[in-house]
């Protein structure tokens, strides 16, 4: 069967699915339903069209006007609104969790829950309100070792920490109020201490198939100083693990996945097909989870899938069938650095309406990944969040970060990127925090 593909979602995370499945033997037909014309992803495309991601008649009907038979979802939003319940209703197979099933990103609560309900290790301690009742006692509790979580979808910058946003308890107590006064639910739980990495598993339900681990870098400037943001950049190492991980990590997160994946399927009563994203931490006393995620994250995608190795539709196929038992999903053993380059003023105050140029040749070993830019008058213009995604791959991290590093300084105009991502210090920095942190 030739393959006709839509992808939802039009950023850098879409734009690399979109040359994975580009990369394939099947040579699929694509679609795209964007909230802007990413040129990198339409140059790609058969169709293309630009709408509301979170209305899910809108994307069934460009799914109905060209026919795919399949669907990929890149962003949480339409995740949450439910277009992958009405793709499969339109009979369109979708590689995205339904609703229900995307709860385990959508609700910080729901996944805290699931875990505890289920007995799987790796929660903190921690408490869901709904009001200003039993707040106080509970930040007597964590005293300064919390943090706050708005319980929905919040992009990334709902979430503050005692100690980088929140200075004293009445800050505290002020944000719990904003969020109350504004009807959110929050999450209020124990600060961990350790150093952050993603692991994420391709599921169909009931087989996953795991992915190398990657670490994110979340603040805007170098040093991990600044404000939060949808993710700067990451890294991946050659052997699939990262420098200050030990094996038991690893096979710690992948069992949690596990164990998610089938605690999902008995509360809900449906399998979960698509990518699950869990944000752990590695602590003195073994791994916890930070959050998951309902699908590929940005910038992890471009990391993960510049390495695999494995046909792309294939894998999809077998994930909305229930076949991936029998697909071996292999990843290039190299290691990956990406920075990206955003707006000055990002993420606060970000410029918007820059053209981007990009350089006229970089090595076969990077690759550019558009992000938020619209094709306008036949020009490239930032769109005031991530620009431009780098990728470099090469045998060692050292190498690596050179490539990305040099290609990122090539793209010219008001943009910065954080030059530590992937760097000996950086890394040595997080090598000598978990040794001092395992060793008390």
């Amino acid at each position: 069967m030739s393959e006709t593909i839509l992808i939802v979602g039009s950023g850098a995370r879409e734009h690399a699915l979109a040359k994975g499945f580009a990369c394939s033997p099947q040579r699929p037909a694509l679609l795209c339903f964007g909230s802007t014309r990413n040129p990198g992803i339409a140059t790609m495309t058969r169709a293309y069209t630009t709408g509301d991601l979170t209305n899910p008649s809108a994307i069934v009907a460009f799914a109905n006007q060209h026919r795919p038979t399949l669907a990929i979802i890149g962003p949480e939003a339409p995740l949450a609104a439910g277009v992958a319940d009405a793709l499969w209703a339109a009979g369109i197979p979708a590689v995205g969790p339904t609703a229900r099933l995307a709860s385990i990103e959508s609700s910080k609560g729901f996944a805290r829950e699931l875990l505890r309900r289920h007995g799987i290790a790796g929660n903190p301690v921690f408490a869901r309100f709904d009001s200003l009742e039993g707040v106080e006692a509970m930040l007597s509790q964590l005293g300064d070792r919390h943090v706050i979580k708005d319980d929905g979808l919040a992009g990334g910058k709902g979430v503050k920490v005692f100690g980088d946003h929140l200075h004293s308890r009445e800050e505290s107590l002020a944000y719990c109020r904003e969020l109350a006064a504004a009807g959110h639910s929050f999450v209020i739980e124990e600060k961990l201490e350790g150093e952050e990495f993603s692991l994420l598993s391709f599921s169909d339900g009931a087989t996953l198939k795991h992915m190398p681990a990657v670490q994110d870098h979340k603040r805007a400037y170098n040093g991990d100083s600044g404000p939060n943001t949808g993710g700067m950049g990451t890294y991946t190492d050659a052997d699939g693990s990262l420098p200050f991980l030990r094996e038991g990590d690893i096979t710690a997160a992948r069992r949690m996945n596990e164990r998610v994946i089938a605690a999902l399927a008995r509360d809900c009563g449906a399998p979960y097909k698509g990518i699950l994203y869990g944000g752990f931490m590695a602590t003195r006393d073994g791994v916890r989870l930070i959050e998951y995620n309902a699908r590929f994250g940005d910038p992890e995608a471009l990391n993960l899938l510049t390495l695999l190795e494995t046909d792309l539709v294939a894998i999809c196929r077998a994930i909305v069938e229930g076949r991936l038992d029998e697909i071996n999903v292999a990843f290039a053993r190299e290691a990956t650095v990406c920075k990206y380059l955003v707006p000055e003023g990002y993420p606060e105050h970000p410029r918007r309406g820059d053209v981007v140029s990009l350089p006229p040749s970089v090595p076969a070993s990077v690759t550019m990944y558009l992000g938020s830019v619209d094709a306008q008058q036949e020009k490239m213009i930032a769109m005031g969040a991530r620009t431009v995604g780098v990728v470099a791959r090469a045998a060692s991290l050292t190498k690596a970060e050179q490539l990305c590093e040099a290609a990122v300084r090539g793209v010219t105009g008001r943009f910065f990127h954080r030059s530590d991502i992937g760097t000996a210090a950086a890394i040595e920095q997080r090598i000598t925090h978990m040794a001092a942190l395992r060793s008390r």
